[in-house]
Formats: structure tokens, sequence, C-alpha cells
């Protein structure tokens, strides 16, 4: 029977995570190795596992055997027999790859393409992982700092400008005459001995006194995590966003980030679908990132919460995200997969009793279920969900 139960989620150890913000999250002792993601879903690189009536099985292993009561018929119906979304919780030390993420068409296409050229599904070299688009929101934990969207032309031509570096002035002109699209095809398609030769220049260039001093800040910090990238010049051409504690952000299919700094809840389409132009050891495909990122001068909209049960707009059908200061209880009703997760305090859900860094699988088939207690908590499910 399809029943809630504990979510023991599964830590992922990238280099450019935190080394002490999870295991101070959960509750738990530094190894002293980076950890920088906890993974809470089905995604078949990371499954989590249910805790339930003291038996332990992966999600993916419960969703399989009864997929409409775990759920629910029109997730089903609406996403097939799978989870269709992922929820994290990030732990950013040192910054992320220059990437974007594709639409569902672009996927397919994408995934179809790679497989007919034969590039096995988890080779290094492959940049798409399924046919499913990769939309995200994040929601600050502790101050979140990000490079997101192009920020407008005339202002990045003049941050570029300001830096004095004479070779870049091909990409600066193209900002100045609204051809964002050219600038960045122009710096990705560098020969790497000229990249590498600007990115040096660049980077000097933060560290000299100037206009956008937090830029330039980024801009060493980049460049000593990637010397000789280009992406750093990229980088410098978004917008700089910081979230403070409780405000989040929607990144839509196209747009090109990197994530800096800081701890979050992000919750996802359950996909690996990361296009890299840069910043990273691995696999980097600029055709890929320029046949599908937006150059679209973007207005970063960052919700705030302006209550103590505040839902974020996520305009995709695959997830919806909540953040609830719980004082106390509330009574849910799922109308489709829900999972909620404690980040601080002591809550109960739905009779599990959590703390902070644990969660909790509530099936659709559950019926009103109530939380309670005295923490902060986030309600993830399916946009197809009731409120």
């Amino acid at each position: 029977m399809s029943t809630p139960g504990v979510l023991i989620g599964a830590v992922q150890r990238y280099a450019w995570g935190s080394i002490e913000a999870l295991p101070r999250i959960m509750g738990e002792q530094p190894t002293g190795e980076p950890q920088a993601e906890l993974w809470l879903g089905a995604h078949p690189r990371g499954p989590s596992v249910l805790r339930r009536g003291g038996v332990d099985q992966l999600l993916s292993q419960a969703i399989a055997e009864d997929p409409v009561g775990e759920l629910g018929a029109d997730a089903v119906r609406s996403f097939g027999d799978e989870l269709p979304f992922l929820l994290k919780i990030l732990a950013v030390d040192q910054p992320l790859s220059l990437q974007t993420h594709p639409t569902r068409q672009q996927a397919q296409a994408g995934f179809d393409a790679e497989s007919e050229r034969g590039i096995p599904l988890h080779a290094d070299h492959r940049s798409y992982r399924d046919r499913n688009h990769k939309p995200e929101l994040i929601c600050a934990l502790e101050p979140f700092t990000a490079f997101c969207g192009f920020r407008p032309l005339s202002t990045a031509a003049s941050l570029l400008e300001s830096l004095g570096v004479a070779d870049l002035g091909p990409a600066i002109g193209f900002l100045r005459s609204g051809e964002a699209d050219r600038a960045l095809r122009w710096l990705l398609e560098l020969p790497p001995e000229s990249g590498a030769s600007i990115a040096r220049q660049v980077v000097e260039a933060c560290a000299q006194p100037g206009p956008f001093p937090d830029e330039r800040e980024w801009g060493i910090r980049i460049g000593q995590q990637h010397p000789e990238d280009i992406g750093v010049a990229v980088a410098l051409m978004l917008n700089l966003v910081r979230l403070d504690p409780g405000q989040a952000l929607f990144l839509e299919a196209g747009n090109l980030h990197v994530y800096l700094h800081g701890v979050a809840v992000e919750i996802m389409a359950n996909s690996d679908n990361v296009l890299r132009g840069g910043l990273t050891v691995k696999h980097v495909d600029v055709p890929a990132v320029l046949d599908v990122v937006d150059c679209r001068p973007l207005e970063v909209l960052v919700q705030s919460p302006d209550g103590p049960c505040f839902p974020f707009e996520a305009p995709v059908p695959d997830f919806d995200l909540s953040r609830v200061e719980l004082t106390g209880g509330r009574r849910f009703l799922p109308s489709g997969p829900e999972i909620v997760l404690c980040t601080s305090g002591s809550v109960s859900v739905a009779g599990h009793l959590i703390g902070s860094g644990e969660a909790v699988w509530v099936p659709a088939a559950t019926g009103e279920y109530e939380v309670a207690g005295d923490g902060l908590v986030f309600r993830a499910r399916t946009g197809t969900s009731e409120p």
C-alpha cells in the first residue's frame, strides 16, 4: 500500500561543494570532503531510499511497483511512470560551470541525434542524457549568488570596456550593436590560444580598481579556479544576482547561468541535460550551447515570500515548490506525489518526525495529511497538484 515514509537522500560529492554546509544542515560531522548536493527523488543517478513500515527500498522501485498509488493517475497520464521532478539542497563553495538547459523539443532532437551517432548514454562526451527539458527553481537557504541571464547589452558592453582589454573589441562592438548572440559566439569560438590570452587579461584587469567592483571580484575568483578559460568574460555579460534567504529564482530553458556561492533548495524537472560552455573540467559543448541559449537581455525576477506559506511561481507542469515557516500545524491534501523537506527545526509530516536535512515522501493516495512542529519546510509536488 502506498503510504508516507521517510526519504533518505543521496549525497553528491562534487569538487565545487562545501565541506561543512550540508553536514551542518543534516546535523552530521564533516568528512573533510566536499559535499555539493543532497538529491531527493527517483533520478537513476542518485535515487533516494524510501523507509516505510520498517522496510527500505529505492523510491524508484516503489514507484515502479505502484505508479498510480505513488504518483496519482493525473501524474501518470502526464508524465508516465516516473517522478517528474528532482528536489535538491545545493551547497556551492566554488563557481559551477557556465551552463544552460534545452527545451523539451530541443532535448528530444539532441538526444536522438547523439544516439544516432552512436554516443553511449553514459559517455563523458555526451551532452544529452535524456529527452526531457530541465527548468529549475532555486530558493536561498543562506545568501546565494549567481550570474544569470544576459544583462542589458549596453551595460554588458560598458563592463567589458571598463576592463581595458583591447582584444575584447569585437565582442564589445557586437554588444553595442545589440547582437549578444554574435558576441557570445565570437568569445566561445575563439581559438584556444587566443581565448586563453584574453581570459588572462580579463582576470588581470578585474584585479585593478574600477567600476563594477562586485563583478570584478567574481571575475578574479572564477579566474583562480579556471585560469585561461574564456568563460570568465562570458560570465561578466550576465546579470549578477544575490538572493537573500527565502528569495527564489526561476530559470527557464536557454537561460545562461553560473551559480557562484551559497546554500539553497533547488527543484527541477527530472533531467540531467546540462549544456556547458566553459568553466568546468567536464564536457564542454559549444555548438549545443549556441543552439539553445537565449541571448535576449533578461530582467531577473526575484520572488520574495510575503507570508509563512508561500508558493513560488514556476510556469511548468513538472513541479511546484512552496516554502512553509511552521509554528504549529498545517494540513495539506495531495493530488499528486509530494516530498516535504525540513531545512531547520523539527517537524512531524504525516506522522513521521524529521529534523533538518530530512524529508518525507507523501504518495498521491495518502489523502489529507498534517505537517506540525516548529521549523522551515519545503513542499515539493507536481504542477498538476491542486493548492
